[in-house]
């Protein structure tokens, strides 16, 4: 897996740029390999968890902030490509990608328009 290429779609990108704050935001980041396997996780800034923490005190989501819990949640200490594609390498490079990120069924032939030219050619 470490030596196949890779997309990486993080879903914060999408957003406008004001709702984008790479120090406070949680974002699902997918990563498609060139053998069309595709994994998913959930990024969250430190920072995020408090102001998630803060935000269900005052609504009573969560037991009024007693607790947060996510799937496939990964903490880091802010959100950006070159930090989420650093930390995705380092996953790799460790042989611990596979327990951060979740399998999701492999990307079908029709859906590579939505991935480069010719980036499942092997």
């Amino acid at each position: 897996m470490n030596n196949l290429n890779r997309h990486i779609w993080i879903e914060a990108e999408q957003w406008a740029i004001s709702e984008w704050n790479e120090q406070d935001c949680n974002s699902d980041v997918i990563v498609v390999f060139q053998d069309r396997s595709k994994w998913i996780s959930s990024f969250f800034t430190y920072k995020n968890i408090q102001t998630l923490r803060e935000k269900n005190m005052s609504t009573g989501e969560c037991m009024n902030g007693a607790y947060y819990w996510s799937s496939d949640m990964v903490l880091i200490d802010f959100i950006s490509r070159k930090r989420v594609e650093e930390v995705i390498e380092y996953l790799l490079k460790e042989d611990k990608f596979v327990n951060v990120f979740t399998r999701y069924p492999d990307v079908n032939a029709a859906d590579d328009y939505l991935y480069p030219i010719s980036f499942f050619d092997s």
